[in-house]
């Protein structure tokens, strides 16, 4: 279940100067949302929630004056010039619920000696159960000679996953490395 917990308060002003005020006090903006209820609007503490988003697809247990409610960061809005938080959606949850996410991929390994590889994507969309998302999904490239592709349907996925993007999209790309004499001869050649 959620191991991060933050307390929440209610907020009854509304727009850019209350936001502001409330920034103002160390407290950060955010809306729970979702389940046809009415958007529930808070503040939260400065300091824990920023630690907190730290983690990708955590869940949160907000503690609304008293009333627990489980939830997963939608979206965070920050300042382009001092990358502070300026605002939270949360999205409800409830055990067992399913919900789309974003995952990052996480390369491990080491592919054949004198090869490369490239990333063609930093994340796959999967549904997964509400409490139990992963943080990233590793790819393993240990061992994988020039030419090797990695597609999204070869990524490992937690039990009960479920992947979202495209199964043949492209992940990584293994391909050999090139020689600066190499790279020299070929272009003489194509001037030739």
């Amino acid at each position: 279940m959620s191991d991060i917990k933050l307390t929440a308060t209610l907020r009854t002003d509304f727009g850019k100067g209350a936001a502001r005020r409330t920034r103002r006090e160390g407290l950060i903006p955010a809306v729970l949302y979702g389940h046809g209820t009415d958007p529930l609007h808070v503040s939260l503490p400065g300091h824990e929630t920023f630690l907190a988003l730290k983690h990708s697809n955590a869940l949160f247990t907000i503690d609304v004056e008293g009333d627990e409610k489980l939830a997963i960061v939608r979206d965070v809005q920050r300042d382009p010039v001092r990358q502070v938080i300026e605002h939270v959606d949360l999205l409800l949850v409830k055990k067992g619920e399913k919900v789309n996410v974003e995952v990052n991929i996480v390369v491990v390994g080491d592919a054949a000696p004198g090869t490369m590889h490239v990333t063609e994507r930093q994340t796959l969309e999967i549904s997964a159960d509400a409490t139990d998302l992963p943080e990233s999904l590793e790819v393993d490239i240990t061992g994988l000679e020039a030419g090797a592709v990695v597609r999204a349907a070869d990524v490992k996925l937690p039990a009960g996953a479920e992947l979202l993007t495209d199964a043949e999209s492209d992940i990584v790309l293994v391909s050999e490395v090139r020689s600066e004499a190499a790279e020299s001869a070929e272009e003489a050649t194509e001037e030739a």
